[in-house]
């Protein structure tokens, strides 16, 4: 699959340099898989403790250049991820150990992966959305059932939207499954992450609600009527 995608990829960059869409190639970049999905603009806490990661990550620090954060489970690893670049150091241990901090940075395709290294590389293109404008009403409204959604399961909020985009500050904070999240990061376009988290919300708030109904009602006389 990888090999095809190698194959291809000049074709889809035309494409989508055609549509308006920003791509570059870059010869190889260190993989970091975890299952877990990072986005543009957001936060990334590490403990990097695996030799080979701790390999990775001190020469990311001395050529100060970023990582790629891949997500991955036992069935695969994921065709896009996103770079991480690395803020601070905010412990170091005897043994080598580290905590960092890290950021999201650009979005990435894997074209082919590379194992000569202990870590994994891989020869990826930078993808930039493809131009697309978010209404006024939508961003408002976003935001509102964002607030709602978090105002119903009792817990605090803050969106700071950034240069990348407001859905990617949105889906981090999300208590949803991977897969969701996966979806969003790969989509090229502000406006259907935007309509897409919308439908979200407005699928998820009454779910919950529910939920929450009846588990108050369970916990209040041991029994739903």
């Amino acid at each position: 699959m990888l090999f095809w995608r190698r194959r291809c990829w000049l074709e889809r960059m035309r494409q989508s340099q055609r549509s308006g869409c920003r791509i570059d190639l870059v010869s190889l970049l260190a993989l970091f898989p975890l299952d877990v999905v990072l986005f543009p603009g957001t936060p990334l806490p590490l403990h990097i403790f695996e030799p080979r990661y701790k390999e990775m990550i001190s020469e990311c620090l001395e050529q100060k250049k970023p990582f790629g954060l891949v997500r991955a489970n036992k069935e695969a690893l994921a065709e896009v991820g996103c770079t991480a670049v690395i803020l601070n150091v905010i412990k170091k241990y005897e043994d080598g150990r580290l905590d960092i901090a890290a950021e999201g940075k650009q979005r990435f395709e894997i074209i082919q992966l590379n194992q000569e290294r202990s870590f994994l590389q891989g020869e990826v293109v930078f993808f930039d959305d493809e131009p697309s404008k978010v209404s006024e009403e939508d961003s408002q409204k976003v935001l509102q059932l964002h607030g709602q959604l978090f105002e119903v399961l009792g817990q605090a909020t803050e969106v700071q939207p950034a240069s990348s985009g407001v859905s990617f500050q949105l889906a981090h904070e999300l208590p949803v499954d991977l897969d969701f999240k996966q979806a969003l990061l790969e989509m090229k376009s502000e406006s259907e992450r935007v309509e897409t988290l919308i439908e979200y919300y407005k699928a998820t708030i009454p779910k919950v609600e529910r939920t929450l109904r009846v588990r108050e009602k369970a916990s209040g006389n041991g029994h739903v009527q």
